[in-house]
C-alpha cells in the first residue's frame, strides 16, 4: 500500500492536536508531553498532531521541534504522526516538512502562511513549492483565517487538489457553509478534517471524514465517541453529545489556544498551565468559565 493510501485509511477518526507542555521555569516537559500522547493513544485517537498552533510551535526552538516530534512517534503505537510545518516564510515550511519526513512522520499538516496574507494564487503557488520540495510526503492543508488573516477559498482548494501530494484540508473557518461547499465537491481520494470542537458533529454530518481536536488532549475517550457516532451517522446521538459537550469547548475559546487547554490540563493533573510569551496563563475569569463548564459538560 502507498504512503497516501495507508494515511488516507488510517487518519479518518478522532485527531489529536497535541498540547505541548513546558515546566514552571519554561522547559520543555518531554514525559508530560509523552503522558499527552498515550493519553490520546488509549483514548482512542486515529492519528496525531505535533507542532501545530495547539502545540505553541511558533514558540518552540528547533531542538524543541525535534525532540517533540520524536517523542510522539516514539509513543505513538503505530498511529499516523502528522506533524504541524506551516511557517509565514515557504523556505522555512518547506525545511520543516523535509524534516518532519526525515525523522519518521507519516504526512505533514501545512497551515496557509500567516501573518504575510497571501493571494489565493499565492497560496497554490506556496503550496506546489512545498510538495515539489518534498516530493510524494503526504500535506494535509490547514485552513484557519482567524489564525492567519487569509481565508483559503474553496475554489482555491479545488486548485489544490490538483497537486498529487496534497491529501487533505483541516477546515477551521468555522463556517459550516464553506464547509458543505468544500464536502460537496471533495474528491473520492481526499480528506476533509474538521478542526473546530464545537462543530465536530455539524462538520461530519455536511461531509467531514475526521476531527483534528484540541478538546481530546484532555478528555479522547469522550471526544472519540462524539467523532465515531457522527461518522457512523448516528446523528441524534452525536448531537446530543456535542449539546452536552458545549459549555466545554466554549470554555476552550474563551482565550486564545491553547491558553484554556493549558489550564485544563493542568486541572486534570496532567501538566502545567505554563504557555510561552507572548501567551499568558489563564485569567482567573477564564478558570472559572473552565471550572463550570467542566461541572456542566458531565464529562467522566
Amino acid at each position: 500500500m502507498s504512503p497516501h493510501a495507508r494515511i488516507m485509511s488510517e487518519l479518518p477518526g478522532l485527531i489529536v492536536a497535541l498540547a505541548t507542555p513546558f515546566t514552571t521555569e519554561q522547559v520543555l516537559d518531554l514525559p508530560a508531553f509523552r503522558r499527552l500522547v498515550q493519553r490520546a493513544v488509549v483514548g482512542g485517537a486515529s492519528a496525531l498532531v505535533p507542532l501545530g498552533s495547539t502545540g505553541e510551535a511558533s514558540s518552540l526552538e528547533e531542538v524543541e521541534r525535534d525532540g517533540i516530534l520524536l517523542a510522539t512517534l516514539e509513543a505513538a503505537d503505530g498511529r499516523p504522526v502528522v506533524a504541524g510545518t506551516g511557517s509565514n516564510s515557504t523556505r522555512q515550511a518547506i525545511a520543516w516538512t523535509r524534516r518532519a519526513r526525515e525523522l519518521g512522520a507519516s504526512a505533514a499538516l501545512v497551515v496557509t502562511p500567516f501573518y504575510t496574507r497571501p493571494t489565493q494564487c499565492g497560496l497554490v503557488a506556496h503550496y506546489q513549492a512545498i510538495a515539489e520540495a518534498v516530493p510524494g510526503f503526504p500535506l494535509i492543508v490547514c485552513n484557519a483565517p482567524a489564525r492567519t488573516g487569509v481565508n483559503l477559498e474553496p475554489a482555491t482548494l479545488h486548485s489544490l487538489w490538483r497537486i498529487p501530494e496534497v491529501i487533505g484540508v483541516k477546515e477551521s473557518s468555522g463556517n459550516l457553509a464553506q464547509i458543505e461547499q468544500i464536502a460537496r465537491t471533495l474528491p473520492k481520494d481526499k480528506l476533509l478534517l474538521a478542526g473546530d470542537d464545537g462543530l465536530a458533529a455539524a462538520s461530519i454530518a455536511l461531509g467531514a471524514q475526521g476531527l483534528v481536536s484540541a478538546m481530546g488532549n484532555a478528555y479522547p475517550g469522550s471526544t472519540a465517541e462524539l467523532v465515531r457516532l457522527a461518522l457512523e451517522g448516528r446523528r441524534e446521538a452525536a448531537t446530543r453529545l456535542q449539546k452536552q459537550f458545549k459549555p466545554l469547548t466554549d470554555a476552550l475559546t474563551f482565550e486564545s489556544n491553547p491558553i484554556p487547554l493549558k489550564a485544563l490540563l493542568n486541572r486534570l493533573g496532567l501538566c502545567s498551565d505554563q504557555v510561552r510569551l507572548p501567551l499568558l496563563p489563564a485569567s482567573p475569569g477564564t478558570r472559572v468559565v473552565l471550572s463550570a463548564a467542566v461541572f456542566l459538560a458531565h464529562i467522566a
